[in-house]
């Protein structure tokens, strides 16, 4: 089993920063792809920023140049750093992974964290 566990939202004025994090634990041996997804209310789950286990990055179009993913591969964490905040990056944030649990199967699992919220007042 894997866990996601994910920290570092909150309520923060526009213009203003944050830094998520998301470490996962558990029977991993190893981690592919990790990314950062959003939900507000109302509306479907959105991918903000996604990183692989090389270290390309890819980022929705409405946080470029404002939001950085980052990853410590030796602690199976990924970061989200989020700067110049808009009350638009309002929402639940959710951390994503693929997982490979087995040594002998070359198998990815997704798994989710329970999310984070983060609210941003104009």
């Amino acid at each position: 089993q894997v866990q996601l566990v994910e920290s570092g939202g909150g309520l923060v004025q526009a213009g203003g920063s944050l830094r998520l994090s998301c470490a996962a634990s558990g029977s991993i041996f190893s981690i592919n792809a990790m990314g950062w997804y959003r939900q507000a209310p109302g509306k479907q789950r959105e991918l903000v920023a996604h990183i692989t286990s090389g270290g390309t990055t890819n980022y929705a179009d409405s946080v470029k140049g404002r939001f950085t993913i980052s990853r410590d591969i030796a602690k199976n964490t990924v970061y989200l750093q989020m700067n110049s905040l808009e009350p638009e990056d309002t929402a639940v944030y959710y951390c994503n992974a693929g997982v490979r649990t087995s040594v002998a199967r070359i198998v990815i699992n997704y798994y989710w964290g329970q999310g984070t919220q983060v609210t941003v007042s104009s």
